[in-house]
């Protein structure tokens, strides 16, 4: 019989949170809800390029090494080159705030934080509630994506694959 573990517990001190404390109760990359199903993992996302790479520049010490070892990352500014699809295609984080999206005191940075750590074993209920809703509601352009585009022709609608990156949608194979 092999002992059980201690679920591990995490404090982050970065740039937009300090002392916030979570516990990992599920294993990395595994037990998520049936209803959620990303393409793409963490570092996929970030060794694909996305969020102009100045997105998690401040935060690497929370999160594995390697999801950094091939990471596009920008420190400082935001370089569209580094994304994917080499256009910009997300809105500044105060519009995020002001429109209610984000979650300030559980994840400042808003859904990608949540699904880094999500990912990595965290479970809020009520919170995983509201971002897998929205996950879901981001598959509108995926069906957009089909309608418009000739499979694996990733110069159609760059804008819009590169923001399905940012969710974990892997646009290439649309």
């Amino acid at each position: 019989m092999s002992a059980l573990r201690r679920p591990k517990q995490v404090t982050v001190h970065d740039h937009m949170q300090h002392g916030y404390t979570y516990v990992l109760t599920a294993p990395s990359g595994r037990n998520f809800r049936d209803d959620f199903r990303p393409q793409l993992t963490p570092r996929e996302m970030l060794a694909l390029g996305i969020f102009g790479g100045c997105y998690m520049t401040d935060c690497r010490k929370e999160f594995p090494k390697s999801w950094f070892t091939r990471a596009k990352l920008s420190p400082g500014k935001h370089d569209a080159s580094i994304n994917f699809y080499k256009v910009k295609a997300s809105q500044p984080l105060a519009v995020w705030q002001d429109n209610g999206w984000i979650n300030r005191r559980h994840d400042p940075r808003g859904w990608f934080q949540w699904y880094c750590r999500y990912y990595l074993g965290r479970r809020v209920p009520d919170e995983d509630d509201r971002q897998i809703k929205r996950w879901k509601a981001i598959a509108r352009h995926v069906a957009q994506l089909k309608k418009n585009c000739r499979k694996g022709d990733l110069s159609c609608r760059p804008v819009q694959r590169q923001a399905l990156l940012h969710w974990a949608y892997d646009s290439r194979q649309m």
